[in-house]
This record gives C-alpha cells, structure tokens and sequence, in this order.
C-alpha cells in the first residue's frame, strides 16, 4: 500500500533506515501507527498538512500538541521573521526572554518566575530537581502509566535504564487519594515531591478528568508534608485555559512544567514556579546551549497575544465539541459503539468492545487514506485553525472510514 500510495515516502524510509537507528525513533516512529500512515512530511498550513508525495491531511495531532494555533499563523510568523533577521542564537539572551517571563508571571495566578528550555523533558526534570534542591529529600510520588518525557527517570521504554534512575519513585492511581497517601507513608520523611498532570491522558486509556477534591488533596498533602507540587502541563499547557490547566479548580501548583504549544511549533519549554522555590532553582545547574535561543521566544510571546486576542481557547473548544458530536453519530449510525474522553481540545476516541485496539486502528487506517490525520492510541489535539468546514470535512471522510470498519468487524 505504501509502495503505491507513497512512493517517495517508501523511497525516504529505506534511505533513514541507513544511517538513523531502525530508520525513525521515539514518537515520531510511524511503525507504531497501522499501515498507510506517512513518515515524513513537505509543508502545511492551518490545519492541513501535505506530506512528501503530495497527499493533504486534515491534521488531529498539529504535530503532537504544539501546533496551537495552526501552522504559518501569520501573527506568529511575522514576529519569528522580524526576530530571525536580527538574530537567534548569542552568547546570552534577548530582551525577549525578559518580556516572555514577565508575560507568563502576570499571566499564571502562581507564578512569580520562569525559566526557559527546549522540551517537556527538560521541564519535568527540572521540576523534580528543584523540588529536590528545596526539600532536601529524595522521593517522588508519580501516576501509574503517566508519561513524563523521555529521560531515564520516566521513559516509558525499560532499554538503557537502571535500577538507580527510579529507585526514588512511587507510584500512585490518578484521582485516588488513599493511594497516594499509601505512597506518602512509603516515603515517609523522604518526600520531595508529587507529581500529576492536569487530567489523565495515558496512551491506550479513557481520560479522566482531573476530581477537583483530588486536586485539593494533593495541594493539603503537600502543604502538610513540606513536599512540592508539580504539575506537567506540557500537554494540555493553553489549550484549557490561559493561567494554567488547574486554575479553573482554584489549585496551584508550586511548579508548572509547560512546552508543546507555548510557541506554536517552535521549540520552547517553561517551569514557572512560587517566590519560596526561587532559591533552590538558582541553586542548581540548568542550562543548553539553545536554552536562550530568542526565535522560540519571539514566538511565544506572538502565540500567547494571538491566544487572548483571538480567543482561540473557544474555537478549539466549538471545533472539538463539533467534532465530538459528529463521531458520535456516526457510531450510532454504523452501530458501532465508541468511547470519547478528555476535554474536547484533547480528544480521546477508543471502541466498546475492543480489547485488542483492532477497530480503532481499522478507524484510523481508513481515515488517514481518505485524509485525516487521527491517532489509533494517543490523545489528540484540536487547534485554532480548525473551522466548522474543516470539521465537516473531516467528518463526510470519517464517516466512510466508520463504513469500513462496520464492514471489516460487523456490528
């Protein structure tokens, strides 16, 4: 099929499997999607993306989550390309990395300061860090199957990793508080901090929505405890709110770990944390030669003005709730019964009655063919570029994907 519908895309793949490892890594690798998917990519706009054989995708993952606002947002490009002219990369940072800071303080209810990196990786772990420089203690409290990023201390691949790398993890369920008080017993006076996400998002899972008294529970435990807060909102960091994924419970976190779609599509990564862990964090060494990087930065100060000027939390959220409803009669029209979970700008789709995940990657196989870009186990993310046709569109082409499923499986 691929040799067929692909031929440059083939032609690519066996180049990388020459001189890159298993010829693609990490998220990236398309290995891990059903057969038709696209490994490598030529240009997109908004909401569509074209890939190396000229095939158009009405795009569900905007790059896993970093592509808030749509790609080539003119606002966004316009302050890349005045920045780029003047320059990047310097012995040290721009002027921008003051206003980016200042911008997130006024704009996050629990931030009295930030310091800037590349990925989420590079946040959450220095979270823990700083938690660790502040308390003195070793110990950390994690969900069960979350994901934290790729270093040893979270991958979710066991490869490379030794026993040392988690040795002070412990383990907790999402919204079940007895168990993370079982985990704060097991560290007893060994308690640096917990860390949660804004809701469960586990890959293969339902989400779950975060329950406002688990939130309000790991915020006691803590204050109790002398332990901080973390949360990593990487994932869903501008596409719920803008002061930060918790501020509708009224819970705030001491640390926020934030990336993907702070700079819409350009590489940046923020922790913003309270006034008693400024210390700890001058304390420790952090830092990357493409840490101070001003592009990323001018980005990001677009993305956040465009965010609030455009109201772009509400389109994604109208685009979402459309397209939720459209799948959802779909279903119903084909009998065949599905699961949608998580907030609308990060939807979940799995199938009733499918253990194996054989339907909902038969979903997204049909769909990809017909071009649209969904996901058969990940989350995936609406962006401001979605508009009603858009979705309309992707619908009249899902809703033959959902034939082909019905025909494959019956009812």
């Amino acid at each position: 099929m691929m040799q067929q519908r692909n031929p440059e895309d083939a032609a690519l793949r066996e180049r990388a499997r020459r001189v890159i490892p298993a010829g693609m890594y990490g998220h990236g690798n398309v290995a891990m999607l059903p057969e038709g998917y696209p490994q490598f990519f030529e240009r997109g706009h908004g909401c569509r993306i074209v890939d190396v054989d000229g095939n158009e995708y009405i795009d569900f993952m905007c790059g896993y989550g970093p592509n808030l606002l749509g790609l080539g947002h003119p606002k966004v490009e316009e302050a890349v390309d005045r920045q780029r002219r003047l320059g990047n990369c310097f012995n040290g940072p721009t002027a921008r990395m003051v206003e980016l800071a200042e911008l997130y303080v006024e704009t996050v209810r629990h931030a009295d300061w930030a310091l800037f990196a590349k990925n989420g990786t590079d946040v959450t772990t220095a979270c823990v860090s700083i938690a660790r420089a502040e308390t003195g203690r070793r110990k950390v409290l994690v969900s069960s199957h979350a994901y934290h990023g790729a270093a040893p201390w979270c991958t979710p691949s066991s490869a490379g990793v030794v026993d040392g790398d988690r040795a002070h993890l412990i383990y907790y369920e999402y919204n079940d508080l007895a168990s993370v008080e079982e985990g704060v017993a097991a560290a007893g006076d060994d308690l640096a901090a917990i860390l949660t996400s804004p809701f469960k998002h586990d890959a293969f899972m339902d989400e779950e929505l975060a329950d406002p008294a688990f939130a309000r529970g790991l915020r006691r435990i803590c204050d109790d405890k002398g332990a901080a807060l973390i949360l990593d909102d990487v994932r869903a960091g501008f596409r719920l709110t803008v002061g930060g994924s918790w501020e509708p419970l009224g819970v705030d976190p001491d640390l926020t770990a934030m990336s993907k779609a702070i700079a819409n599509g350009y590489p940046l990564a923020v922790v913003l944390g309270r006034e008693g862990l400024r210390d700890a964090t001058s304390r420790i060494y952090l830092t990357g030669s493409f840490w101070y990087s001003a592009v990323p930065m001018a980005a990001a100060i677009a993305t956040l003005g465009v965010l609030r000027e455009e109201d772009a939390i509400a389109t994604m959220e109208a685009a979402g709730s459309r397209f939720r409803q459209g799948l959802e009669a779909q279903s119903v029209s084909h009998g065949l019964p599905i699961r949608q979970t998580g907030p609308v700008q990060l939807p979940m789709l799995l199938f009733e009655n499918d253990p194996g995940f054989e339907k909902v990657r038969a979903l997204a196989r049909e769909a990809v063919l017909r071009g649209v870009y969904l996901h058969s186990f990940h989350n995936m993310f609406m962006c401001a570029a979605h508009g009603e046709q858009d979705i309309d569109e992707a619908l009249e082409r899902t809703d033959e994907a959902f034939a082909c499923v019905r025909r494959e499986f019956g009812g």
